[in-house]
């Protein structure tokens, strides 16, 4: 008995040294940043001078008194609504329908996935001629099929936040749509095949089998999908930087803003900080709740 326990005792020392440089790159990167992004957000500092200390007042002047940081707030909820229910529900779609057997699924799962490669400065670059209103291919079609329609896509107000979601979305369907492949062909056929003895037609079995049985999917799905809506930042940039008038202003852009453009790292970085927090509150009680054994 000594001896086993002594084996023991080794084979668990041995794993804490095969688990140290993980935890070393994991403290590092990711913990001791955010802790010291957290005691930076507490000053009034430009990056390079001294800092200030002003306790919360960052914290206080965004939520009092900063009108940009409101609309940014409101704007990456609509993004985050829109992810979930649009970009979701088209890439389940694509999945049921590249799940079935016919001649060149295996090209259509790779032409639907490739967008989600692109870099997506790239995307921003290729959508901003998209929405070009004097040579982009939106008005130019309509135009095409004699419809007098002319629209300043991303430099009006009113409809430029859901035209960079558009081109968002063209790149952002590749992913889930693996997950919910991969999560399709896990399903038994023979539970589908039951279901149609029992008399179940196409909608009831994808409502009342498919669904249920893509649980844990979902849940790595909407968590992936609602994180990327926070942090959403490269195809606002490229396509808009925030504007016009703020109206396509994320949390991500108002950070970048505030800290390299007018060197106010401390207040930017307080931006970040709530950007974490605010993940943090959706996605931990989500998963918590929704991937528990029942």
């Amino acid at each position: 008995m000594k001896n086993k326990n002594k084996r023991y005792i080794k084979t668990d020392k041995a794993a804490w040294f095969f688990l140290l440089p993980a935890a070393i790159i994991y403290l590092s990167v990711i913990v001791i940043p955010v802790f010291y992004s957290f005691f930076i957000s507490l000053f009034k500092w430009n990056g390079i001078g001294d800092k200030e200390f002003v306790g919360i007042q960052n914290y206080t002047n965004l939520f009092t008194q900063d009108k940009t940081f409101h609309t940014a707030i409101v704007n990456n909820l609509i993004w985050i609504v829109l992810t979930i229910f649009v970009t979701m529900t088209i890439s389940l779609a694509f999945a049921v329908i590249l799940n079935k057997q016919f001649k060149g699924r295996t090209f259509f799962r790779g032409f639907f996935y490739f967008p989600c490669v692109i870099a997506p400065i790239a995307v921003a670059i290729i959508w901003r001629w998209i929405f070009n209103p004097n040579v982009g291919f939106i008005n130019q079609f309509f135009q095409a099929i004699g419809v007098d329609y002319s629209q300043q896509w991303i430099s009006d107000p009113k409809v430029s936040l859901y035209a960079v979601f558009v081109a968002a979305l063209w790149q952002a369907i590749g992913q889930p749509m693996i997950l919910f492949l991969a999560g399709l062909q896990a399903i038994s056929p023979d539970v589908l095949e039951a279901a149609t003895i029992d008399g179940a037609n196409g909608v009831k079995k994808f409502f009342f089998i498919t669904v249920p049985l893509l649980k844990d999917t979902f849940v790595i799905v909407i968590a992936t999908l609602i994180v990327a809506a926070m942090k959403v930042y490269d195809v606002v940039q490229g396509l808009t930087g925030g504007g016009p008038n703020d109206s396509t202003q994320m949390l991500s852009t108002y950070m970048y803003s505030q800290v390299f453009q007018y060197n106010n790292v401390g207040y930017g970085t307080a931006v970040a900080c709530i950007m974490v927090l605010l993940m943090m509150v959706v996605i931990v009680p989500y998963v918590s709740f929704t991937a528990k054994e029942d």
